[in-house]
């Protein structure tokens, strides 16, 4: 192993953790938020549409996952299944830029204004 492709793919899994916490933390303090105020899914998507910071905010949080999960897969497909090799490291690249054009035509979906 290349160590310092391993090297760059530990600080982009601790990176990509430290937002997702945040993120995740964001998030579910609005959903509270929307919830305590009694909006309907409708309202709440009212209030989305055309909200640049919003909608960057659920980009950046889509990215981090795309980040940090198929780093993750990587690490569990090794230690628990031994598989390991470029053709792992590929797929894995493919799953994190699928999770990525997926979130963000999501987030695109429910931003665009």
């Amino acid at each position: 192993m290349n160590a310092r492709l391993e090297a760059r793919l530990w600080v982009a899994q601790r990176i990509s953790a430290m937002a997702l916490g945040l993120f995740v933390l964001i998030h579910l303090a609005t959903i509270v938020y929307a919830m305590r105020g009694g909006l309907s899914a409708a309202e709440v998507l009212s209030r989305t549409r055309g909200n640049a910071p919003l909608a960057a905010f659920y980009a950046l949080f889509v990215v981090s996952v795309s980040v940090h999960a198929p780093i993750g897969l990587r690490a569990i497909l090794d230690e628990w299944f031994a598989l390991r090799g470029r053709l792992v490291d590929w797929l894995l690249l493919v799953a994190g830029l699928a999770l990525a054009a997926w979130g963000l035509r999501a987030v695109a979906a429910v931003f665009a204004g």
